[in-house]
C-alpha cells in the first residue's frame, strides 16, 4: 500500500509491484458516519429472529461459494498467495458463514431457581451492539467472515476496517453480503490509514466491541484506546509457535506436518511454525528430509501453475526474514536449504531451513513471518517444554509423538491456546481459535465464537416461581 493523491491510497500486486487499484482514504468524519449508520441499523437487525438472520447468512455463504474463483483471484492479486491456497481460503472463509448461520438459531438463555421460592433467575443473551473488526492482510477473506459471521448471527452490526494492503477482498465480500440481503448499515467496510481513522473506531462511544487480528504491539495499543470507553474486546495477536518433534515420532509425518505448519501462506501466518525442536536421536534424519522437501518447493507468482510459495507482502517482510537468517548464521547456525532472496527478485524469498540453531537466537525469540524454518536440537522432554514456553506468546504449538501418555502430558504443559498433535493443520470453523498470554483474548469459530458478540442480562423475576401458597 502506498499513498496516492489527496485522500487516496493504492494497492499493489506483491508479485510484480504494479498498482492494481486506487481507493479512497476515508476521513474520521466519514468513518464516524459509518458507525452511526451501524447504530441506526442495530434495532431492526437485532429484533429479527435468529432464523431470519440465519437465512441471510446462508444466502451470503451461497454467494461466496458461487463466486469462489473470482474471490480467490482477487486474493492472489492483492495478497500474493498461490491460487490453490487462495481457493482454500475462500472455502475456509465461507465455512464460518455457514457455521454461524446455524448458530444464529441456537442462541439460548437460562432459568435457575432463586433462593426465594417465589422468584426465578432468568438469564438472557443479547447482542453486544455496534462492533468494529480490524482485520489483517494475510487471510483477507477468512479473518472477516470469522468475525462478521458470529457478529451478524448474534444480532450485532459491524464496521470492518481491512488492512490497507488487501481491501479489495473485503469490498467484494461486502458486495456479496448486500446481494444476500444484509441491510444497509448492518455491515460496512471503511478504507484508509489506520493511524488516521483507527482512533475514531476505538474511541467512538457508539462502538461497543472491537475485534482485532494482528500484531501484539498494535493489540496493546488498541486495548489502551478501547479502555477509555470500556469496550468489549477480542484480540487474536502475534505468535511464536513451537514444534516439538520427539524421537518416537513418525519422521515422514512430522516432516509433512512441519512443512504445512510453516510454508502455508508463504510462512505469513500467526500460527505458522516459528521454531522447530527436534530430539537428538532423529535430528539429522529429520533435518535432511526437511531440507530436501523444502528445496523442492516451487516459488513464483500465485497465478502460475504449481506454485507453492508466493511473494512476501512487502519489502519490510523480506528484510525481516533476511535479518533473522543473518543473526542465526552469525551465531553458529547453518543454512541447509535456501537462505537468500529468490532469483525472481523483488519480494520472493527462497524457502529456508537452518540447522544448529540455539534457543537464544533472534529467530527463536521473534515471530519471523516468512518462509524460514530454524531447527533446534534437544535432549529431554522437560528441557524442550521449558524452551517452548519461554516466550510472551501463547497462540499455537505443535507436537509430534506416538506416545499417548507423552501426548497428554506435554499438551497439558504447553502454554498455548491450541496444540496440533501429529498434524500441522489446525484451523477450521468448528474449533475455538485463540491464544493465551500476550497472544490474545477470546476465541473465534466454534460454538464459543458467537459468545464473543453476546452480553448476559439477568432478570430477577418475582412471581415466576410462585408457590401453592402464593396461588
Amino acid at each position: 500500500m502506498t499513498e496516492g493523491g489527496s485522500g487516496s491510497f493504492t494497492v499493489d500486486d506483491p508479485a510484480t509491484g504494479h498498482v492494481i487499484a486506487k481507493l479512497p482514504s476515508l476521513s474520521p468524519e466519514q468513518v464516524r458516519a459509518s458507525v452511526e449508520a451501524a447504530h441506526r441499523a442495530l434495532p431492526e437487525w437485532s429484533a429479527r429472529s435468529g432464523n431470519e438472520r440465519s437465512q441471510v447468512l446462508r444466502r451470503w455463504f451461497d454467494l461466496v461459494s458461487e463466486h469462489a474463483e473470482d474471490l480467490a483471484r482477487i486474493i492472489v492479486l492483492e495478497q500474493g498467495k498461490p491460487l490453490t491456497e487462495a481457493r482454500a481460503e475462500i472455502v475456509y472463509a465461507a465455512s464460518f458463514l455457514e457455521w454461524f448461520a446455524e448458530e444464529a438459531k441456537r442462541i439460548r438463555g437460562e432459568i435457575f431457581d432463586s433462593p426465594r421460592a417465589s422468584n426465578r433467575v432468568v438469564v438472557l443473551q443479547e447482542p453486544v451492539g455496534v462492533c468494529v473488526a480490524i482485520t489483517p492482510w494475510n487471510f483477507p477473506a477468512a479473518m472477516i467472515t470469522r468475525k462478521a459471521g458470529p457478529a451478524l448471527a448474534a444480532g450485532c452490526t459491524m464496521v470492518v476496517k481491512p488492512a490497507s494492503q488487501t481491501p479489495l477482498t473485503a469490498l467484494a465480500l461486502a458486495e456479496l453480503a448486500e446481494r444476500a440481503g444484509v441491510p444497509a448499515g448492518v455491515l460496512s467496510v471503511v478504507t484508509g490509514r489506520a493511524s488516521e481513522i483507527g482512533p475514531e473506531l476505538t474511541g467512538n462511544p457508539l462502538v461497543r466491541k472491537i475485534s482485532f487480528t494482528g500484531s501484539t504491539e498494535v493489540g496493546r495499543r488498541l486495548l489502551q484506546e478501547a479502555a477509555l470507553t470500556v469496550k468489549n474486546a477480542s484480540m487474536e495477536l502475534g505468535g511464536n509457535a513451537p514444534v516439538l518433534v520427539f524421537d518416537d515420532a513418525d519422521v515422514p509425518t512430522a516432516v509433512e506436518g512441519v512443512l504445512t505448519a510453516k510454508f502455508r501462506n508463504t510462512g505469513e501466518s500467526c500460527i505458522g511454525a516459528n521454531r522447530v525442536y527436534v530430539q537428538d536421536r532423529i535430528y539429522d534424519e529429520f533435518a535432511a528430509a526437511l531440507a530436501e522437501r523444502t528445496g523442492a518447493l516451487k516459488v513464483g507468482p500465485g497465478l502460475q501453475d504449481g506454485v507453492q510459495i508466493g511473494p512476501l507482502i512487502d519489502s519490510a517482510a523480506v528484510e525481516k526474514v533476511a535479518e533473522h537468517i543473518a543473526d542465526a548464521t552469525e551465531n553458529g547456525a547453518r543454512v541447509v536449504a535456501g537462505g537468500s532472496v529468490h532469483g525472481l527478485g523483488g519480494r520472493f524469498f527462497e524457502p529456508t531451513v537452518l540447522v544448529d540453531v540455539a534457543p537464544g537466537m533472534l529467530i527463536t525469540r521473534e515471530e519471523t513471518f516468512g518462509p524460514v524454518l530454524p531447527l533446534v536440537r534437544f535432549d529431554h522432554e522437560d528441557q524442550v517444554v521449558a524452551w517452548a514456553n519461554d516466550t510472551e506468546f501463547g497462540l499455537a504449538a505443535y507436537l509430534f509423538t506416538k506416545d499417548a501418555e507423552r501426548t497428554w502430558r506435554v499438551a497439558a504443559a504447553l502454554e498455548t491456546g491450541m496444540v496440533g498433535i501429529n498434524t500441522g493443520l489446525i484451523s477450521n470453523e468448528v474449533a475455538p481459535f485463540g491464544g493465551i498470554k500476550q497472544s490474545g483474548l477470546g476465541r473465534e469459530g466454534s460454538v464459543h465464537g458467537i459468545d464473543e458478540y453476546l452480553e448476559l442480562k439477568y432478570l430477577a423475576w418475582e412471581g415466576a416461581g410462585a408457590t401453592s401458597a402464593a396461588r
